[in-house]
């Protein structure tokens, strides 16, 4: 299989994937259930990339300055902190740890 024939399947799997999402019925989608998945699924799977991000090195747990840094972040955003202040104090936490 050469390069542009898997370029072309994949383009052709994501334009159906994306028409799939277009044909589901508006009764389906106005079900409860599926509008809190819908809701919480993104989320989820941004806590989930975040913590393997910032928790894994290779095939391994490490707790390093990334770990610290999400802690802070985490604690600016229990405390209603504004974005960019969430932001800056990861990073100034991250740094400090680096730096000690």
């Amino acid at each position: 299989m050469t390069v542009w024939t898997a370029l072309l399947a994949t383009a052709a799997g994501c334009y159906l994937l994306k028409l799939l999402g277009l044909c589901v019925p508006g009764r389906l989608l106005d079900r409860p259930a599926v509008r809190t998945f819908a809701t919480l699924a993104p989320v989820a799977l941004l806590a989930a990339l975040t913590a393997q991000q910032t928790l894994t090195h290779g095939h391994h747990l490490t707790l390093d300055a990334r770990a610290a840094g999400l802690a802070a972040a985490a604690l600016a955003l229990w405390r209603r902190a504004p974005f960019l202040l969430v932001v800056l104090a990861a990073v100034t936490v991250t740094a400090l740890v680096r730096l000690a």
